[in-house]
């Protein structure tokens, strides 16, 4: 049974191989890594420190960035994915990204997990006292659409953003 867990440098290995199977693609959900050097353990476990600050309301966040909470998705040991919950929006958030980013594993996807995962993280929304919660995907994105929309989510519109075509939903929590 999957489980979401606060990031973790135990699973570096495990991450690592996601990251192989992502390729030249940014790990959705996962948090900005590229500042660290997240082959190394000493540079992982920095970074998944960071991950840890970024949910406490008394790190100071550099122009543009927002505190956010981050979770892996993991089973039986195994990194599958992770999903982040921004505490707030700036302009540029609210225009595409939104408050949740998730991404999935390519070896894991089809399980149903960030469809799972989101409906978890739309409880923590609630429980941080958010009425309702932005997400986005890609307008060509079907598989995420269909996910946000299985968890209640509302298009609002499909536009042109930073991020290219991009649909936007609202969920209520």
């Amino acid at each position: 049974m999957p489980e979401l867990i606060a990031p973790d440098a135990a699973l570096h290995q495990s991450w690592l191989e996601s990251l192989a199977e992502w390729g030249t693609a940014t790990q959705d959900g996962s948090g900005n890594y590229q500042e660290f050097d997240v082959h190394s353990a000493e540079g992982f476990e920095a970074w998944v420190k960071h991950l840890w600050a970024r949910s406490d309301p008394s790190t100071p966040m550099k122009p543009g960035f927002v505190h956010a909470t981050h979770w892996w998705i993991v089973e039986d040991g195994e990194y599958l994915g992770a999903i982040t919950l921004r505490h707030s929006l700036t302009d540029k958030l609210l225009e595409g990204g939104g408050h949740v980013g998730y991404g999935v594993r390519p070896s894991a996807r089809g399980r149903g997990l960030a469809a799972w995962a989101l409906g978890e993280v739309v409880k923590h929304a609630r429980e941080r006292g958010l009425e309702r919660v932005m997400v986005s995907c890609d307008d060509a994105n079907l598989a995420s659409a269909k996910t946000i929309e299985r968890n209640g989510g509302v298009l609002e519109d499909v536009r042109e953003t930073w991020l290219g075509t991009t649909r936007r939903y609202w969920i209520a929590t």
